[in-house]
């Protein structure tokens, strides 16, 4: 809440509510709010925020522990710790005993796994015994405050969340994988006493640790969830596998001394599973009890995000409609979070934008905001992109080699309104430059259909010719990845430059508002003098030096006017894995050939990873996104310094290149000494080094390496 800004804004609770959702899991953190104890609480975070929930119709589910250990006094294998939580609970429903529905401790059963068994979080035990311990003090401490709960609230309700899992395998693996299978549930069925001496797991809970006394407290004090609520992530299904040399280094271990291999399901099967609907069946024919979808959420592409959201919604309606409770399906997490990827044990910055991404002055709505109005209204999904599967259901997946099982694959229901075997396409015009190519690639990686045109099949300043490509091809977005780039030639050749860049974007804009069509073209950081002794942000002047520069300042004039929803993206200083002909790869290899290289010294830019790019302008032209933005890897430097820095990560000797002042290389056209490129409406591409690491990865093996895009190990077994 603290890095996400929510922690000092109140006005969310409007965006939340804006978004047509029932009921919230809102924290009151009892490390955050009585960490001293109840005597020395601080009510007044609590106090502003939930009366306005409750003003805006919107129901809150009060969670008191959220993947920690309470204060700092104590900790999840603590046997004062029941007790404790339940005088904190007993105290805030004292303090809003209106509030209806409780998760005195989220995700009990991973929690323990992570703090017990893996080492994880604190207190970072790595046996049996510890995790049977964290499992059964986090299960006493939520039946001891519900009991002190509904001591105030008789009426109070449990929503009691967990991951739901699913573990396959090979046969040489059916000990371990029956197990896991069964561990899944250890959480639930303590809760709801289901734990006697005729319990699966009942020897092991013995041989761990676990005293017969105290595992049958629970069959005698049962605290079933009211609602249990599951949730379901990309990493949820695991596939264990006994032939470790089949799969990355990464994804080897070892449990009980049997070594294996441990991959998300999409990753390695052949034939995807089904998904979260027999899940949640099972779940219902296990206990009999009301169900939410407590968290659903992809750290992925904006596409695959609204994709995944979409499958996870028709599976719980499909499971709804033959006879299972399910109440509700959960937009997790509504602000994005951050350094999930690493499990949250180290502060890199990484950040998963939400329904609002937060990388701004205040949050924006992406397109799961728009789509969860649409799902919450009845409304038909009106975003082409959902026409797509998945990467989870996409060939080229795999990180081993497939697997061929005999998982049964089930209908993963409807998908709203779109049947289509031939999704609506982007539109791409530049075939021929850089990005052009990247979008491409791009759009490949990322099963977005496109087309990207050659001049000859779509002349962008010829109205006739846009007009006959949107017509053929259909189209729900034009990007304009081409035009005029030589800066230099453009002073003797303005007629062309202007009609390239000015004239051919204008057209499009106009084409675009014709067709209702989403329209995207490229601007420079050209468009600036240099005077700032700051980088640019959007809403600063423009004054360009050069013929360049005032066509670009030109064609955003243009294309503004006649479509304020049109997105013109700024940027500069391109560097990328696929061309040869960007600066840094050119200075990287005449350096490393011994040969000199001359960069300017005295003019500063903000250099750009052309993937890094592409990938942010999708989403943004996804989001519906409009109006000018610059997109850069946010650090300023010159050119000079940007072929040293590549140099020093490369680890090529810089000794050949030769700095220059740029009124000393004679070019035709005048360039701004400072053209950096700030925001003010959110910096959303990763840091240049991030980038420049990733760049030197692809173009030594040919391999992306991409910030990663999944939970990586967040429900590994």
């Amino acid at each position: 809440m603290e890095r996400n800004g929510h922690a000092e804004r109140v006005q969310d609770l409007e965006r939340f509510a804006s978004l047509g959702i029932r009921a919230i899991r809102y924290p009151v953190l009892w490390e955050r709010t009585a960490p001293d104890g109840i005597d020395a609480a601080d009510w007044s975070w609590p106090d502003e925020r939930l009366p306005v929930l409750q003003q805006l119709g919107v129901t809150p589910i009060v969670g008191l522990v959220h993947h920690g250990s309470g204060p700092r006094h104590t900790s999840l294998v603590d046997p004062a710790f029941p007790a404790m939580l339940a005088e904190y609970a007993g105290a805030v429903a004292r303090r809003y005993p209106w509030v209806e529905y409780w998760t005195p401790v989220n995700e009990p059963c991973t929690t323990a796994r992570f703090s017990g068994l893996n080492g994880v979080w604190y207190p970072h035990g790595n046996s049996e015994e510890l995790f049977v311990r964290a499992l059964v003090i986090q299960c006493k401490a939520v039946v001891l405050s519900m009991q002190a709960i509904r001591a105030v609230n008789p009426a109070a309700k449990l929503v009691q969340t967990d991951d739901l899992s699913r573990t396959y395998g090979t046969r040489e693996m059916a000990g371990i994988m029956d197990f896991f299978n069964e561990r899944r549930w250890l959480g639930w069925d303590m809760l709801c006493g289901k734990i006697d001496e005729e319990h699966a797991l009942w020897g092991y809970l013995l041989e761990s640790g676990a005293s017969a006394e105290e595992l049958l407290w629970f069959k005698a004090n049962p605290c079933p969830p009211d609602i249990v609520g599951v949730n379901y992530y990309i990493t949820s299904e695991r596939w264990l596998d006994h032939r470790v040399e089949r799969y990355p280094e990464s994804h080897r271990t070892q449990y009980r001394g049997i070594a294996h291999a441990d991959m998300e399901t999409p990753r390695v099967l052949a034939t995807p599973t089904p998904g979260i609907a027999p899940l949640l069946q099972e779940t219902w024919d296990r206990y009999g009890l009301p169900i939410a979808v407590t968290e659903a959420h992809i750290d992925a592409n904006r596409e695959d995000q609204l994709r995944w959201l979409l499958e996870i919604w028709n599976a719980a309606k499909k499971v709804q409609q033959n006879g299972a409770d399910i109440r509700a399906v959960t937009v997790w997490a509504l602000l994005g979070s951050y350094d999930w990827n690493c499990l949250v044990t180290e502060c890199r910055g990484y950040y998963e934008p939400g329904p609002f991404d937060v990388r701004g002055p205040r949050p924006r709505p992406t397109a799961l905001a728009a789509m969860m109005r649409e799902l919450a209204s009845g409304r038909p999904l009106s975003h082409p992109v959902l026409q797509g599967q998945g990467w989870w259901r996409r060939p080229g997946r795999f990180l081993a080699k497939p697997v061929a099982t005999s998982t049964a694959v089930a209908d993963i229901g409807e998908r709203g309104a779109f049947r289509s075997t031939l999704p609506q396409p982007i539109l791409v015009a530049g075939a021929t430059g850089t990005l052009g190519h990247a979008f491409a690639r791009i759009c490949k990686r990322r099963n977005l259909a496109c087309h990207v045109l050659t001049r000859q099949e779509m002349d962008i300043a010829d109205p006739a010719s846009v007009e006959a490509a949107i017509v053929r091809y259909k189209p729900w977005a034009i990007v304009n990845a081409g035009g005029y780039v030589r800066v230099d030639e453009a002073e003797s050749d303005a007629g062309r430059c202007m009609r390239e860049n000015t004239h051919g974007p204008t057209v499009l804009a106009l084409a675009a508002i014709r067709h209702g069509l989403r329209f995207m073209t490229f601007s420079s950081d050209l468009v600036f003098d240099g005077s700032l002794a700051r980088p640019y942000v959007e809403s600063d002047r423009v004054a360009p030096l050069g013929a360049y520069g005032r066509s670009k300042a030109e064609a955003e004039r243009r294309v503004l006017d006649a479509d304020p929803q049109a997105l013109v993206i700024r940027t500069s200083a391109f560097f990328g894995p696929w061309d040869e002909h960007n600066f840094v790869t050119q200075a990287l290899d005449a350096l490393a050939a011994g040969r000199p290289f001359t960069a300017c010294a005295d003019q500063v830019v903000s250099p750009t990873y052309v993937p890094d790019l592409v990938d942010a302008c999708l989403d943004l032209l996804i989001d519906r996104e409009s109006g000018i933005w610059h997109l850069s890897n946010g650090a300023a430097m010159s050119w000079a310094e940007l072929a040293r820095r590549a140099c020093g990560i490369a680890g090529v000797d810089p000794a050949g290149l030769e700095e220059r002042r740029g009124a000393d290389l004679e070019l035709a056209a005048a360039r701004p000494a400072q053209s950096a490129l700030g925001s003010e409406r959110g910096l959303i591409l990763p840091a240049f080094e991030d980038a420049l690491v990733r760049y030197l990865h692809e173009r030594e093996t040919g391999i992306p390496s991409m910030p990663e895009k999944q939970e990586a190990a967040h429900y590994a077994s």
